[in-house]
């Protein structure tokens, strides 16, 4: 890197003026940092100047004169306007050393010649400051597709112009997007999926910039998307009418898991009824079969081809007094043995 006082021995060394040109004012650099240097470097100098007088402002009154020289006696006076940072060089040229913000603006030189004729030429530069990180908000940082969302920067300096920034690159404005007088609002219409991602705001001046804190805006699919929650699922279908297929399947299960369990027990219930019957037959007082080859004696099993029972209730006796009748008759019959 060259130094600027390496620049302006160059400078000085090397620039030969033109007698005809116009007197000008070159500021190296005209944008500068706090804290920095800057050069007002002066061109085409007449060959007959006799004296350089520097003033700050668009003026030449004698109390914002900063500092004079004066070739014939070689002497530099100091005004008003000076401030001990100045330096004046033969060839008229002046340098700001540890420049601030109020050294931002204007200033004038006035050439007097031999033929006492003063020549006015004028100059500027700006001192800029460090700035500081933005701060950015959002209406929404998660917002359906169709709908809108505003981002506003909210800067802490002043003098500063603000840019826009998606995925740490500069956003591309589109038909949808809006941007304030002074861009520090952001308004994104009609969202879409690809709006989705992470937003920056940046405020710089000609010097120093700094980013916003980021904000990851989410897009969810709108009406009958299947981002939304609550919304159809993937496949086609909400999750209530999920639900709802899912309580019917369970209902449906518990239906026929309930019939089937009245229709076992009442199956083995009929069954438990018919074989006590069967064992509480008692003998026919009628039949009392004899002795028999057949007899269950020598292992022959007894078939019944059928039982028929019939239950008659009897009549209340028409007086307390007679005896009380047989209360069931039971009828068998019994239709061989093996």
């Amino acid at each position: 890197w060259i130094s600027l006082s390496s620049l302006l021995v160059s400078l000085l060394t090397f620039w030969n003026p033109h007698p005809t040109a116009q007197l000008t004012i070159e500021p190296v650099p005209f944008d500068a940092a706090e804290g920095t240097d800057i050069l007002l470097l002066v061109h085409n100098a007449s060959q007959n100047t006799i004296g350089y007088y520097w003033f700050k402002g668009n003026t030449t009154e004698d109390s914002h004169e900063i500092i004079s020289y004066s070739i014939l006696t070689q002497n530099i006076n100091t005004g008003p306007a000076f401030s001990g940072r100045e330096t004046l060089y033969t060839n008229g040229s002046l340098l700001f050393t540890n420049v601030t913000k109020e050294d931002t603006g204007f200033y004038t030189l006035r050439i007097l010649n031999n033929d006492l004729r003063p020549v006015l030429a004028t100059g500027e530069f700006r001192v800029h400051e460090p700035v500081t990180p933005p701060h950015l908000t959002a209406s929404n940082t998660t917002v359906a597709e169709g709908e809108s969302v505003e981002l506003t920067c909210v800067p802490n300096d002043t003098e500063i112009s603000i840019q826009w920034l998606f995925n740490n690159k500069t956003l591309p404005l589109t038909d949808r997007m809006q941007l304030s007088l002074n861009n520090s609002i952001l308004t994104i219409n009609s969202v879409k999926k690809t709006d989705e991602g992470e937003y920056n705001c940046e405020v710089s001046n000609q010097i120093f910039s700094q980013k916003s804190n980021p904000i990851m805006l989410t897009v969810i699919a709108g009406p009958g998307g299947d981002d939304i929650p609550g919304g159809p699922s993937p496949g086609g279908l909400s999750p209530g009418a999920i639900a709802g297929i899912v309580i019917g399947v369970l209902a449906g299960v518990g239906l026929i898991a309930g019939l089937g369990y009245f229709l076992f027990f009442r199956k083995t219930g009929g069954a438990s009824d018919q074989h006590d019957l069967t064992e509480h037959i008692p003998s026919a007082s009628n039949h009392s079969p004899g002795p028999s080859d057949h007899s269950p004696d020598k292992g022959d099993d007894v078939a019944y081809s059928s039982l028929n029972f019939n239950i008659q209730e009897l009549t209340q006796p028409s007086s307390p007094t007679s005896p009380s009748p047989t209360a069931t008759e039971t009828v068998y019959s019994e239709l061989k043995k093996k």
